[in-house]
């Protein structure tokens, strides 16, 4: 009998995890911000409130494609913050 846990048969194995537990996470945080902006841009495009929130942030998504919101994500507000 083997201490190892059975795999995940819905796992994708093609799909690297997300972080990697022997490296510092400020190795891995330029790979983390690019998956949550891929994320949010994606929620974002059908998300008129989300859209908002992230105007309210400072950043100038508003009007733009998927493809263009997870660009302007991955940088810093372009404008302050609407308190």
């Amino acid at each position: 009998m083997s201490d190892t846990p059975p795999k995940d048969p819905n796992a994708d194995p093609a799909d690297p995890p997300l972080v990697d537990p022997d490296k510092p996470p400020a190795d891995q945080i330029g790979r983390v911000n690019a998956l949550l902006a891929e994320w949010a841009a994606r929620n974002a495009a059908d998300s008129d409130a989300l859209i908002e929130r992230f105007e309210s942030m400072g950043y100038a998504v508003r009007g733009k494609s998927e493809e263009e919101i997870v660009e302007v994500l991955k940088q810093a507000p372009q404008r302050k913050p609407v308190a």
